[in-house]
């Protein structure tokens, strides 16, 4: 049984809740109040919608200044562990992302590219709360974070180059709606990613500097925490206003999305933990490195697909899906991880 002094905040708790309630609510603003998302749809400059761009660089800004990156060199104290966490996280798993999404939704393409997208980046802010859960490591959760946040912030734009226009052609897949060019990702990550980045490393740094790092810790950090879901559902509010008319086909594409999404989940949880057990790591290490490999950065996954696909794409949509299927899938995890403890770990 999981500790019962470890368990989600209210928030986190009811995630799914939210995020379908967002999906009502904008269903509803969608069919009853018609002009407000086409009003919305007009505070934009060029491809950009303004609001948007705003709320989503707001959506990516805590999690990244959670980012403790004075915890890296914990990792290049175990190179195994590392080596593999790497492996499995950056190359292993986009790929596996992949193989789901031509599998199974290759007859939906934007569903399909956008599934690829959310499997090019391992997640840097739930992680720590799965992690927590299922009494890992913390040093090196926030090790693996910080890793995996800087390798975002460079390879991201070229990943997504290469699977969406390299590897599907390359699997016999074309005929796609698909054009796009490195600059345009480039330029997305950019924005989305590369903007919060620079402004959570700089208010880490001079927040605990100048104030303390207690303030920082205990005030600043459960201050802005809210921010990210309270855009992510800003974010799905609007994007299902534009929405309204495919509510009847809605819960059939979600089941669609969620189902390569779980398989996803379950084979990285479980390979990455065995293989760290090969390693020779200890229970926290190997769940520490599990939930790293096994999460997504739906974050920057939407914020992608709405930068490049635009918000009423099948790409943008499939991002939304993501968080709304990983919470429960997740958890469950936690409860898989004390058994494997149980099983594995006696002493």
């Amino acid at each position: 049984m999981m500790p019962t002094n470890k368990r989600l905040n209210f928030l986190d708790q009811y995630l799914t809740l939210w995020i379908f309630l967002a999906m009502i609510l904008g269903v509803g603003i969608g069919y009853f109040f018609p002009s407000i998302p086409v009003s919305f749809s007009t505070l934009s400059a060029g491809t950009t919608n303004i609001p948007l761009a705003i709320g989503l660089i707001v959506m990516m800004y805590p999690p990244l200044t959670k980012v403790d990156f004075t915890k890296i060199p914990v990792l290049f104290a175990k190179p195994k562990l590392l080596l593999s966490s790497l492996f499995i996280t950056w190359i292993v798993g986009p790929f596996l992302m992949f193989f789901l999404s031509i599998t199974f939704l290759q007859s939906y393409p934007e569903y399909m590219t956008g599934l690829i997208i959310i499997g090019l980046a391992p997640c840097i802010a739930m992680v720590i709360v799965w992690n927590e859960l299922a009494e890992g490591n913390r040093e090196l959760t926030a090790a693996l974070v910080g890793v995996n946040s800087v390798l975002q912030v460079l390879f991201f734009s070229a990943y997504a180059y290469f699977y969406l226009e390299v590897m599907l052609p390359l699997f016999g897949i074309k005929g796609l709606p698909i054009s796009i060019t490195m600059s345009q990702i480039a330029t997305t990550v950019g924005i989305y990613l590369g903007i919060p980045f620079a402004l959570a490393v700089i208010s880490r740094v001079c927040i605990r500097k100048f104030i303390g790092e207690k303030w920082f810790n205990q005030t600043f950090i459960p201050f802005i925490s809210p921010f990210t879901l309270v855009a992510l559902l800003f974010t799905i509010v609007i994007m299902f206003s534009l929405k309204g008319e495919m509510i009847v086909s809605i819960p059939f594409d979600v089941l669609r999305i969620a189902l390569p999404l779980v398989i996803f989940f379950g084979i990285m949880f479980f390979v990455m933990f065995f293989v760290s057990k090969m390693l020779g790591a200890n229970y926290k290490e190997a769940v520490s490195l599990s939930f790293s490999a096994s999460g997504n950065n739906f974050e920057l996954a939407i914020a992608v697909a709405i930068g490049v696909f635009g918000i009423n794409s099948g790409q943008a949509f499939a991002g939304v899906i993501g968080p709304l299927v990983e919470v429960p899938a997740l958890i469950l995890l936690v409860k898989v991880a004390f058994w494997l403890k149980k099983k594995y770990f006696q002493n």
